[in-house]
């Protein structure tokens, strides 16, 4: 049986799903030119972007601003309050203001409103009314389709608010594909926290030189564990006489071939081929990936099929990324 909070849940999120569907509708008209004027113009600005709106509106556009910013578009939220207090000291004219507000119409907005057409800042405005104030004095005015609020009394700002935040962040991203901002830019501005961790490269923590287990083909079962004990990773690598990497030998390994006459075999009869590696320009977040998938604990590095390092589980908890 579904309980009451559940049910009321479940009615807010297909609200919030229908006033989604309806954004992605709206791009196919009016508000896709809009968009695609203000993501231009948001491209063109010689110093940054001005996000603004106030009550959730404002939240909202803390978010987006902060979004930008990460994503390689300069942005700051000004408070449209302060703003008459001396913080429209905080816009330049190279800016461009980016201000969301459902009605249009508010009040708080005025003087940053006056004070971008007094100094030819563009105003591009995100609302749910073109008759507003503010879509009447923005340059590029992105109108949102008029949908129903998941609050049960039209008005808590809900569903409204989930299109201005995914209007947002679909501009961020158009920015950021449009500028070739790649994942190591991303790194720049994300040093810190488990996110930062996962956007270093293996080459940043790898194991390398005498460190590397590896031994030759046709080596003896006896001293490729000798070799694997003496590492520590828990496998052994298998090169061939170019120095490629043709396979590995793990604990599993041994474990499978124990009732083989283990320590008579060589590494060749033992090693599970084409094992999977890695890159030393790889993200640690994809390589735990990799390693969680496959339910493995280390990965060779290879540069040309040769191996240049060993990144482990170990290596990841150590950084902060697993």
């Amino acid at each position: 049986m579904t309980s009451p909070a559940l049910s009321s849940v479940r009615r807010a999120i297909d609200t919030e799903t229908e006033g989604m569907r309806a954004l992605a509708a709206a791009l196919d008209g009016a508000l896709g030119a809009a968009v695609t004027a203000a993501v231009e113009t948001m491209a063109a600005a010689r110093a940054r972007v001005i996000v603004t709106g106030m009550g959730k509106s404002g939240h909202v556009c803390r978010k987006i601003a902060a979004t930008l910013a990460s994503t390689g578009t300069p942005a700051y939220f000004v408070h449209p309050a302060e703003a008459g207090h001396g913080d429209l000291g905080m816009i330049t004219p190279d800016d461009v203001i980016l201000a969301a507000s459902w009605s249009g119409e508010s009040t708080e907005l005025a003087a940053i409103i006056a004070f971008a057409g007094r100094f030819r800042v563009p105003l591009l405005a995100i609302t749910s009314n073109a008759a507003s104030a503010l879509g009447r004095a923005a340059d590029v005015v992105m109108e949102l389709p008029r949908v129903e609020e998941a609050c049960p009394h039209g008005l808590a700002p809900t569903t409204s608010t989930l299109l201005q935040l995914a209007l947002g962040d679909a501009i961020a991203i158009a920015l950021l594909e449009g500028r070739g901002f790649t994942a190591q830019d991303f790194r720049i501005f994300h040093p810190g926290g488990k996110l930062g961790a996962s956007l270093r490269m293996v080459r940043d923590v790898m194991h390398v030189g005498d460190s590397l287990p590896l031994v030759a083909s046709g080596t003896s079962m006896k001293e490729a564990i000798v070799a694997m004990s003496r590492k520590g990773f828990g496998c052994v690598g298998v090169i061939d006489d170019t120095g490629l990497l043709i396979g590995i030998v793990t604990d599993g390994d041994l474990r499978r071939h124990l009732s083989d006459g283990l320590l008579a075999l060589t590494v060749d009869a033992v090693m599970t081929r084409n094992p999977k590696t890695t890159r030393p320009e790889i993200l640690l977040g994809r390589v735990i990936e990799t390693l969680n998938v496959a339910s493995i604990t280390a990965l060779f590095v290879l540069d040309a099929g040769r191996p240049v390092g060993i990144v482990h589980v170990h290596d990841l908890l150590r950084v902060g990324v697993a």
